[in-house]
Parts: structure tokens; C-alpha cells; sequence
């Protein structure tokens, strides 16, 4: 008669963050930022059909890198949570603490409770009236949440990214400067996490947005096209040449 096989919970635990871990770090990066008008998000992504950057809710965002279909599942719950209760309650009472709260829950228990865990990184956002306001939320594959200032980068070469930022990001960056900031350190990864010279991101590889301080209500934008381009100090090589209204 064989013996059962026994692996100690520390090591299941070890292996399924070692598992999501290296997902995670597949992905091209993403960074979120203050800016003097509000939040920015920057991330390296081709694709106009799957965004890594969406709207949640009046003044809350949502950035993730990782498996697209486990962060839209993610994306579409919280969606779905802030409108039933800005709708039951208040559009005040929807926050992006509870959120980022109804987020930790979710991902803990999917990676306490399934053989696989969810192999995302996210960031919840809400833009405040004033810069200090503003709160970034920054919650792992297991649930675990951090309050992050200033800025955030996951996925990829995130640690390098975030130590290059810690010395170039400044308080009231203007716009121009915090997607250059931005871009200059996604480009200083290469394709792929491999080795290689820093690339030129353009346009059409990037997909950015921001939580604009000084809209009415819903202070969620996409800048593309040629307004990207403006920014870059680069040519429109995108399909959106008009790029969004300001």
C-alpha cells in the first residue's frame, strides 16, 4: 500500500506565490503617478481592444498587469459593486478604500481557497480635491494591500522601475513632464524582460489615461492620439489621430 503524499501548507502557500509571482513579472509594466492636476497611468500596451487601464467609478480607476481575463473579472466586480452602492446609498459613499477592501477579500480568499491563484497585480486610484488627497492602493495576488504616495509601478521590471522613479518624481510634476517620466523608464525595460538597448515607445504602443482633478464629476480621461503624440514631443503613429477631447 502506498503512502499518501504530504506537502506541509507552508509550502503550498510558497509555491502558489511563487507560481503567481512569476506570472506576474511576464507582464509589461504599468506605472501609476501624482501629477499636479490629478493621477496618471501609463502602461506599454498595443492593444486598443484590452485595456489595462479602466474607469471604475466618478473618480476611481483601475490599473493591473497579469492575466488579462482574471484582472477583467476583477475590473467587471468592482465595476458592478461601486453602482450598486453609489445607486443604494450615495455616489459619495463609493470610495476607493472600499474598494481596494472588497479587492483584498476577493484575491485572498481566491488564493487561500483555490489550487491556483489569480496571477494579477492591481491599482486602485481615487483622485482627490487636493493632491493629498489623492490615495493609491497597491493589492498583490494574495490580498495583500498597500498605501502607496506618490507613485507605483508593477509588472516587469517593476523594482527597477521604482528606484529610478524615487529620484526623478517630484511633487506638482505638470503633465507633460510625468508622461515623459513615465514613458522614459518603461522604455528603459526591454521587450520581452530580455536584454537589449532601451527602446522608443510610441503612441500606438502605449495605452494612457488620467484621473483629471478639474473635471466635473467624472474625472476619468484617455489621452491618445495625436494629444499623446503632443505630450511625447513625437509623431502620431497611431490609429486615433485625433486623439480624446481635454
Amino acid at each position: 500500500m502506498s503512502m499518501p503524499f504530504y506537502v506541509s501548507p507552508e509550502q503550498v502557500i510558497k509555491d502558489k506565490a511563487d507560481y503567481a509571482r512569476k506570472g506576474i513579472a511576464r507582464g509589461r509594466s504599468v506605472v501609476v503617478m501624482q501629477y499636479a492636476g490629478g493621477l496618471l497611468f501609463v502602461a506599454e500596451n498595443p492593444s486598443r481592444a484590452l485595456h489595462k487601464i479602466s474607469e471604475i467609478y466618478d473618480r476611481i480607476a483601475f490599473a493591473a498587469v497579469g492575466k488579462y481575463n482574471e484582472f477583467e473579472n476583477l475590473r467587471v466586480a468592482g465595476v458592478r459593486l461601486a453602482d450598486l452602492r453609489g445607486y443604494s446609498y450615495d455616489r459619495r459613499d463609493v470610495t476607493g478604500r472600499s474598494l481596494a477592501n472588497a479587492y483584498a477579500q476577493t484575491l485572498g480568499t481566491i488564493f487561500t481557497e483555490t489550487q491556483k491563484p489569480y496571477e494579477v497585480e492591481i491599482v486602485v486610484a481615487e483622485v482627490g480635491d487636493s493632491p493629498h488627497e489623492d490615495q493609491l492602493y497597491r493589492l498583490t495576488f494574495d490580498g495583500s494591500v498597500g498605501d502607496e504616495h506618490g507613485f507605483v509601478a508593477m509588472g516587469g521590471q517593476a523594482d527597477q522601475i521604482t528606484t529610478a522613479l524615487a529620484d526623478a518624481w517630484h511633487d506638482a510634476m505638470p503633465l507633460e513632464e510625468a508622461v515623459r517620466l513615465a514613458v522614459d523608464q518603461l522604455a528603459q525595460t526591454p521587450a520581452g524582460n530580455g536584454g537589449g538597448e532601451p527602446r522608443t515607445l510610441t503612441p500606438a504602443q502605449l495605452e494612457v489615461a488620467v484621473l483629471d482633478r478639474d473635471r466635473p464629476r467624472r474625472k476619468f480621461r484617455r489621452i491618445t492620439g495625436g494629444r499623446l503624440a503632443e505630450l511625447l514631443g513625437t509623431e502620431d503613429d497611431s490609429d486615433d489621430a485625433a486623439g480624446e477631447p481635454e
